[in-house]
């Protein structure tokens, strides 16, 4: 028997919605890794990323309730972002991701060097 919950399947289905954005997992482990950032400097962190679609990712991350977001009443606007408790549950998540890429980056020098 196959066990549905918030239309999904499959847990890592369910995991992977929640993370799997372009930019969500990378945005998470800045934030993980920061404690509290700023939309510069994510943006910083994440050159490729279009102020669209970071703001997109950020917007579901929240939604989602994986991140936190302040804003301060002051002129310029400030904005921070953090992690929320449930976000910080994904840090052995992130961690075996980061484990994993190395390795692979590791293994795929030559591929990376042609990539540049």
């Amino acid at each position: 028997m196959t066990r549905q919950c918030s239309g999904f399947t499959c847990p890592v289905e369910a995991t992977i919605s929640l993370i799997g954005g372009k930019y969500k997992a990378v945005i998470l482990w800045h934030l993980m890794n920061n404690d509290t950032l700023r939309y510069s400097q994510l943006h910083r962190k994440m050159p490729k990323a279009t102020d669209k679609m970071l703001a997109q990712q950020l917007r579901e991350l929240e939604k989602d309730g994986l991140i936190n977001r302040t804003v301060y009443p002051v002129v310029p606007p400030k904005t921070e972002y953090s992690l929320s408790e449930y976000g910080k549950t994904l840090a052995p998540i992130l961690d075996a991701m980061c484990s994993w890429g190395e390795n692979y980056l590791s293994d795929n020098k030559p591929y990376e060097e042609d990539c540049q």
